[in-house]
């Protein structure tokens, strides 16, 4: 015969058992659940961008049709990037610093418009835009639904054909 201990023990045991069962189904993630912490990131030169002009693709796959990504870009101090479009449209999230941008077929100065971290702004397709961090290093995240491209207007001003 037990014991009230041996049953109380028996009990626990069981409770603990459940209780420990029961957080391991919790941790476990749902299907299609995928994560990027901030040291997974890998950053290299956009061959899109002048030189020190970096990305790196969080999630999805920017050129396939249909494919819902997330990209960041970082631009240093004073980097410039001549007047471009893109064939989606884009949700840029200022992550760092302030972001600039203007929109037009040629670089104005006068035409840039100041984001500062926490702004939210669309760029629609094929809408011709240009940046410059003119007061520092500058951190955004872009989400769109590929395919996702990018186009100099003067294609003199493309990095990748130089």
């Amino acid at each position: 015969m037990k014991t009230t201990y041996q049953k109380s023990s028996s009990i626990l045991g069981a409770v603990l058992a459940l209780v420990m069962s029961s957080a391991a189904l919790a941790q476990s993630d749902p299907a299609g659940f995928t994560q990027t912490l901030p040291d997974q990131i890998k950053w290299n030169q956009n061959p899109a961008l002048p030189s020190g002009g970096q990305s790196a693709v969080i999630y999805g796959h920017p050129t396939q049709a249909g494919s819902t990504y997330i990209t960041r870009v970082k631009l240093p101090a004073d980097f410039k990037v001549a007047p471009h479009s893109h064939p989606d449209d884009m949700v840029y999230t200022v992550l760092s610093g302030t972001f600039y941008i203007g929109f037009g077929d040629t670089f104005d100065e006068a035409k840039l418009k100041a984001f500062p971290v926490g702004s939210v702004f669309v760029v629609p397709a094929k809408t011709s835009h240009f940046h410059w961090m003119r007061s520092g290093e500058s951190m955004v995240q872009i989400n769109g639904t590929g395919p996702s491209g990018f186009a100099y207007v003067d294609n003199a001003e493309d990095p990748r054909k130089k």
